[in-house]
């Protein structure tokens, strides 16, 4: 996709990544299709190159702690009514992605390539490539949609 803050390319190294990796995404794809949520260029994109990658990450992070996370979709699984819903409250195409520390948060990524901590609320990490560098680096989500219902 892009090249990488130097720190960020080692974190992602060490994890497996490297440039021009491409990883086949079709089981990923046949599982969730079957499921109602079809896989988007964006995260098919995504996929094929950090797709199953584990990255592990402790300690202090820009604004938040680095944590760890897991690009593994088939985490996702039971989870399609949480991506479909979510992506229809704030407008977009939400696919999963896989888990943040260690299944406390899950991940998602729209059509446009942003990714989303996606959970009983939404919050976005931003567009690729930043997106993943902000995760790496600890930079704390931007809270998209609370979850609180609105006053009548």
């Amino acid at each position: 996709m892009s090249s990488f803050p130097a720190e960020v390319d080692r974190v992602l190294r060490s994890a497996g990544w490297r440039p021009g990796r491409a990883v086949d995404c079709r089981g990923w794809r046949e599982a969730f299709e079957r499921r109602g949520l079809p896989m988007h260029d964006a995260a098919d994109s995504f996929l094929r190159e950090f797709g199953g990658l584990t990255v592990h990450l402790s300690g202090p992070g820009v604004s938040v702690a680095r944590t760890a996370f897991e690009l593994e979709p088939t985490l996702c699984e039971g989870e399609e009514d949480r991506f479909s819903e979510w992506g229809e409250s704030i407008g977009r195409a939400l696919y999963p992605l896989g888990e943040l520390d260690h299944g406390r948060f899950f991940l998602g990524i729209d059509e446009f390539s942003e990714i989303y901590l996606v959970e009983t609320w939404v919050a976005g990490f931003g567009r690729m490539p930043d997106a993943l560098e902000n995760l790496i680096l600890g930079v704390r989500p931007v809270v998209i949609d609370d979850g609180a219902e609105p006053w009548a």
